[in-house]
């Protein structure tokens, strides 16, 4: 099979309000592009309208595909699409569109022209722009941020955004190793959430590959899905265990 140049791999769980806008955003973007790609919408058990949606647009758009998936968490529907892909680069990205599709060139410079391994959005640096982000969950992400540094990625100023582009041998290469989440885990019931991106960024720089951080505009996108302090609680005991099995020696390369 031809390998295309670029996927792009979304993780969707009950979607149906807003996978619609975020898949015409994305197909006017690539229309301007001159290079081949895929998307694939990475289901999670959606049980609303997510799936039929996504098919409905798969009949006029042939570069679209789906992957249905147990309800299991953003973290296993995300490796799904990524070893359902076949491509020399891979960006994930969230149905919201925090940070807009129009920022992939910014990511694609680093990796496919600097010699970078992954590139990843970043909503601080010199050029990075937020908006519309409530203060409290401004100094809750700094807070986590502090512990993640502290503890497992030091110099890493965001792990969180969710706009990411890796080669694509890289995050398969990765994925081997991480522990935390994967395709077998148990169904689950309600939205997870979990620090999956520190886990990931993590092994990567264990591994050796290089990562650059780059500032991008991002949107604060009110979503209901999103529950500042328990979700802070699921995110810092995440960080802790892969500082766990870190000190256990469990990440081996």
């Amino acid at each position: 099979m031809k390998q295309t140049y670029i996927s792009i791999v979304m993780p969707a769980y009950n979607e149906e309000q807003r996978i619609s806008k975020c898949l015409l955003s994305i197909n006017e973007f690539m229309k301007t592009q001159d290079y081949e790609y895929e998307v694939i919408v990475s289901d999670d058990g959606s049980t609303d309208k997510t799936i039929a949606i996504v098919e409905e647009f798969m009949h006029e758009w042939k570069s679209l595909k789906i992957i249905k998936n147990k309800h299991k968490g953003k973290a296993p529907a995300i490796i799904s699409g990524v070893y359902a892909s076949n491509s020399k680069f891979t960006l994930l990205t969230d149905v919201d569109l925090s940070v807009p599709i129009n920022e992939l060139p910014k990511l694609l410079n680093w990796v496919d022209e600097k010699g970078f391994d992954a590139a990843i959005a970043s909503r601080e640096g010199v050029g990075a722009k937020r908006i519309n982000e409530p203060l409290s969950r401004h100094i809750m992400g700094r807070v986590f941020n502090l512990l993640v540094q502290s503890l497992v990625l030091p110099g890493v100023n965001d792990t969180q955004c969710g706009f990411k582009l890796f080669s694509s041998d890289v995050i398969k290469t990765v994925f081997k190793h991480t522990i935390l989440y994967g395709v077998d885990d148990e169904e689950i019931k309600g939205a997870k959430v979990s620090a999956f991106d520190v886990e990931l960024l993590y092994v990567a720089k264990l591994l050796g590959y290089k990562i650059k951080e780059v500032p991008v505009t991002w949107t604060y996108k009110d979503k209901s899905k999103v529950h500042n302090l328990k979700d802070s609680y699921y995110n810092a005991k995440d960080v802790v265990r892969v500082r766990l099995n870190s000190l256990k020696g469990l990440y081996k390369k």
